[in-house]
């Protein structure tokens, strides 16, 4: 102890300056490390944002296929989606979320209709910045030396 109290003599601030200053140090680093910028679950899409995402998926890949064979394009009716996982994900510094689950489609063409049940889905949703609207992303996977990135489309409703 008298060593101790011979060193802080020779500093230029106070033992309580020091102990202070140690204090708020640790407090500061406590405090930063324990912000998280995990993305809350509170906030994910509700069940009609989920259903406009998986018609919006299918559209871009139906309307292609309808244009080149020149017949029109099927009306979709999707229900009964459940979704098994929601995984909470930040992309491009955005709260943002992966949904897997299934759900039941109705194709409903000009001369008939075709059911499916059961089928799967895998979409990434992401609220904007505002709050307001969601867009549905899908990587655009490039070839493996490139950093895939990421398209958004506007989900409608």
């Amino acid at each position: 102890m008298i060593m101790i109290a011979n060193f802080t003599s020779y500093l230029p601030f106070k033992k309580q300056d020091l102990i202070k200053a140690l204090l708020l140090l640790f407090f500061s680093f406590l405090l930063t490390s324990c912000q998280s910028k995990a993305v809350p679950l509170e906030f994910a899409p509700d069940g009609k944002i989920v259903q406009e995402a998986i018609t919006l998926q299918l559209e871009q890949r139906l309307n292609p296929l309808s244009e080149q064979l020149k017949t029109t394009k099927p009306r979709l009716n999707i229900n009964n989606i459940n979704v098994q996982k929601i995984d909470p994900v930040t992309i491009g510094d955005l709260a943002s979320y992966h949904l897997t689950g299934t759900y039941n489609l109705k194709l409903i063409l000009p001369r008939q209709e075709i059911k499916q049940t059961k089928n799967n889905f895998d979409i990434y949703l992401q609220r904007q910045a505002e709050g307001k609207t969601w867009r549905l992303l899908s990587k655009d996977n490039k070839t493996s030396t490139e950093e895939s990135s990421w398209r958004s489309y506007l989900i409608k409703l």
